[in-house]
């Protein structure tokens, strides 16, 4: 039932953008198809200092690393965070998201409409993954690397206030395609009907769903991101404060394509995303679809002292589980961008 709500929320969305003229972020309208439905998360096969016998210190490097390049551009904190999520909702957390364009496959995910132009990161795995090769040469998987480095960039990036455990385990997928990017990426003009399905096919809740929407705290967004919302109706009851608004809206037109997503505290990772959320101050329509009755509640408990960094820490282990590819239908690949 859920799946179908969301395939007519989806064309609702679909019809209101040829009406309205809206890119979302993509360039194009969100296709009318609903999310495909993943494989359940796979946590058995994942475990905890997984590679201590195989190349102890790995999980050092990956944070070294991190470390390095979030000093040198806390942006690209936001972008690891943003690549573990857009690699486990599209085939699962395999590392497909990584994959270059080859002769044999000329579309891959990170040249799907959702991911081009605007994926970043993909430059600090390849120097984790060089790294790691020089230790301990085909042992740790892309996909696992993906994941250390969005843990950590979430530990550097709240002030190393959220840190956790991340299992592993996870094969690279050999399969990579840009089509699956838009029916598996919730876009950023999704009401909450849709959010909330488009989580549920990877195996999440409600509440997670809200949870994870937190890492907007961080990071930025191109201006066509949310044409939708500009210039502000003040019909809609889910619209932008007018200060906020106009804030936005002289930024855009300024020249600059992008704006920090929190403009309270931008490069830090914390729940002043849900003050927002309550002020009227977020940019997406998907951030905007939080303030619904169905979900207000939880975005309130989300501003209790330490209760979203709990909630974050155990909705960002879950997504890694989503669709493990293991040693049967997976590989470790030697260079991240390129099947074996």
């Amino acid at each position: 039932m859920a799946i179908k709500l969301a395939a007519l929320a989806l064309l609702l969305a679909l019809f209101g953008c040829v009406a309205h003229t809206c890119q979302a972020g993509y360039g194009f309208p969100y296709p009318s198809s609903a999310p495909r439905k993943s494989t359940p998360p796979a946590a058995p096969t994942l475990n905890y200092a997984h590679y201590y016998k195989t190349c102890k210190g790995a999980e050092k490097i990956v944070r070294d690393v991190v470390q390095k390049e979030i000093k040198r551009n806390r942006g690209i904190g936001a972008g690891l965070i943003r690549l573990f999520f857009h690699d486990c909702f599209v085939q699962g957390c395999d590392a497909s998201v990584l994959l270059d364009k080859t002769p044999t496959n000329e579309s891959t995910e990170k040249f799907g409409l959702p991911n081009i132009g605007s994926l970043r990161g993909f430059e600090v795995i390849d120097k984790i993954k060089t790294k790691l090769e020089a230790k301990c040469k085909g042992v740790v998987s892309c996909a696992d690397i993906v994941a250390y480095a969005g843990r950590d960039a979430t530990y550097f990036l709240s002030n190393k206030k959220v840190y956790f455990e991340m299992p592993a385990g996870r094969y690279d997928g050999r399969i990579s395609s840009a089509n699956e990017t838009l029916f598996n990426l919730p876009p950023p003009f999704a009401d909450v009907t849709v959010l909330e399905a488009m989580f549920a096919a990877k195996g999440l809740s409600l509440d997670e769903m809200v949870t994870l929407s937190g890492a907007h705290t961080v990071g930025i967004s191109h201006c066509s991101s949310f044409g939708d919302r500009l210039p502000r109706n003040a019909s809609d009851p889910m619209a932008m404060n007018s200060r906020f608004a106009n804030s936005v809206t002289r930024k855009c037109k300024s020249g600059s394509s992008t704006v920090d997503q929190d403009f309270k505290t931008p490069e830090k990772l914390d729940n002043q995303y849900y003050k927002n959320v309550l002020n009227y101050e977020v940019l997406f329509t998907s951030d905007a679809a939080l303030e619904s009755s169905k979900t207000k509640r939880l975005v309130k408990q989300n501003l209790i002292p330490y209760v979203w960094e709990a909630k974050f820490k155990q909705a960002m282990r879950k997504m890694g589980g989503i669709g493990v590819k293991t040693s049967a239908n997976g590989e470790i690949r030697k260079n991240c961008r390129l099947i074996n």
